[in-house]
């Protein structure tokens, strides 16, 4: 059974689940960011738990075939050298789940910190959006949204 369970969860399978799976947070966070499920799930450990254990999963998928760890390091050496590794199925599922992951805490600290200061939370879905889709941009936008509703600037909050 769990030879099974193993077999299924091949990296494309992973990689589908993740997409699939981080959709209701994000419509939680857009569209019902003050109910109290949202608070549960959402704004919770439990999104980064779940993506954890998908982590974990991968780690150990990679340890299992041999997977050169060290060599990740080459990662900062250069662009050839980070699109070497990116050649790598399990490396890129890493990668992306550490992406999903990333996004998802920032923008539930979007919504409690536009809680915070009484945002609108229409306002608040535009950047919610392309945080979704491509995160410090859409940090970005926040940002700009708070600083007309906080009236302040600060840089160490």
């Amino acid at each position: 059974m769990i030879e099974q369970i193993y077999t299924y969860f091949s990296i494309e399978m992973l990689y589908m689940w993740i997409n699939l799976g981080v959709l209701p947070f994000w419509f939680m966070l857009i569209f019902f960011p003050q109910s109290h499920l949202g608070r549960i799930f959402v704004a919770s450990i439990f999104p980064i738990f779940v993506l954890s254990g998908v982590y974990i999963f991968v780690l150990y998928k990679s340890y299992l075939i041999g997977y050169d760890f060290i060599g990740n390091f080459t990662l900062y050496l250069g662009l050839d050298d980070l699109s070497r590794l990116f050649e790598d199925h399990l490396y890129l599922m890493l990668f992306w789940t550490h992406f999903i992951a990333i996004n998802l805490f920032v923008g539930g600290w979007i919504v409690k910190d536009s809680q915070k200061f009484y945002i609108n939370k229409i306002l608040v879905a535009i950047p919610l959006i392309i945080t979704y889709l491509i995160g410090p941009i859409g940090l970005f936008f926040y940002w700009i949204i708070r600083i007309f509703y906080a009236k302040r600037m600060n840089l160490y909050e």
